[in-house]
């Protein structure tokens, strides 16, 4: 099973430079690009912030270069929503946002989760935006659904993709803005076949455990954060990124990192101050970091 690994690709609506010199549409497409020899894939998983406004667009851009570059290989694509996300939009394009759901979970608010079976193993996204805000959180509906799903053992292994970690590194930041609730996360996936959870969000690496699970935080896209600046300040740098997963192997899951050969890598996006990160946290972050 090998399975490319995307997130944070945060497309827009025109499709051109943000005022900080992003362009996610430019950078998606380098990163194909330099992937061309890529061939052997069953499945290319998109761990949300598909879009950066929310637009149908962006969306619907997304889905022409991944099914062309999938298609071409006979792998399928699989979406998450991630905080930027407009879930009506993501819905209209790409519904669940999976090709051929076996099962899908509907929220009150309108939170979907999906599974396919790929080679024997269940891919099962789950949908941790809060609107309006930069953390995540698995309502009670839809981790029971998840235990329901999990209650049976797949062919080979069950992996879970979302866009907010469940880890966090000793950066304030991400243990705010992460997901919320992953102690409820681990509690349902305890004692189950899950192998390998998919997370983005922190346009980063990371490699962890929750329970028995490994977990991997793969780099962004459209950006990567760059941990060298200054303690409570953030800086984000030029390069496309994404990971390649390979499963059922000797010494599984492995797990590495593709960088594209951006001529502005390293390079500066943005730095945001200690203030403009606090600033993030209060508004982004749950109602006691307010």
């Amino acid at each position: 099973m090998r399975i490319l690994h995307l997130s944070d690709l945060h497309l827009d609506e025109a499709g051109a430079p943000d005022a900080d010199g992003a362009d996610g549409t430019a950078a998606l497409r380098l990163l194909l690009g330099e992937l061309r020899y890529l061939d052997d894939l069953d499945v290319v998983v998109v761990t949300g912030d598909v879009a950066d406004d929310g637009s149908r667009k962006a969306y619907a851009r997304v889905h022409e270069l991944l099914s062309e570059y999938a298609g071409r290989r006979g792998a399928q694509v699989v979406y998450t929503t991630g905080n930027h996300d407009d879930r009506s939009a993501f819905r209209e394009v790409l519904g669940s946002g999976h090709g051929q759901p076996e099962a899908v979970y509907e929220g009150v608010a309108g939170e979907r989760a999906a599974v396919t079976t790929v080679g024997g193993w269940r891919l099962i996204t789950l949908d941790t935006l809060v609107p309006g805000k930069g953390y995540g959180r698995l309502d009670r509906g839809q981790l029971d659904w998840l235990r329901e799903r999990l209650a049976e053992p797949a062919p080979s292994g069950t992996v879970l993709a979302f866009h907010h970690p469940p880890v966090a590194l000793d950066v304030e930041v991400q243990q705010v803005l992460g997901l919320e609730n992953s102690a409820d996360l681990a509690a349902a996936i305890r004692g189950t076949d899950v192998q390998l959870i998919l997370c983005g969000h922190f346009h980063l690496q990371i490699l962890a455990r929750l329970e028995h699970a490994t977990v991997w935080v793969t780099p962004g896209v459209v950006s990567r954060i760059d941990l060298t600046a200054q303690p409570g300040t953030e800086r984000a740098v030029h390069g496309p990124s994404a990971s390649l997963v390979r499963l059922g192997v000797p010494h599984g899951p492995l797990i590495h990192t593709l960088h594209a050969r951006d001529p502005r890598m390293g390079q500066t996006v943005y730095e945001a101050t200690e203030a403009e990160m606090r600033d993030v946290i209060r508004r982004l972050g749950p109602a006691q970091h307010s």
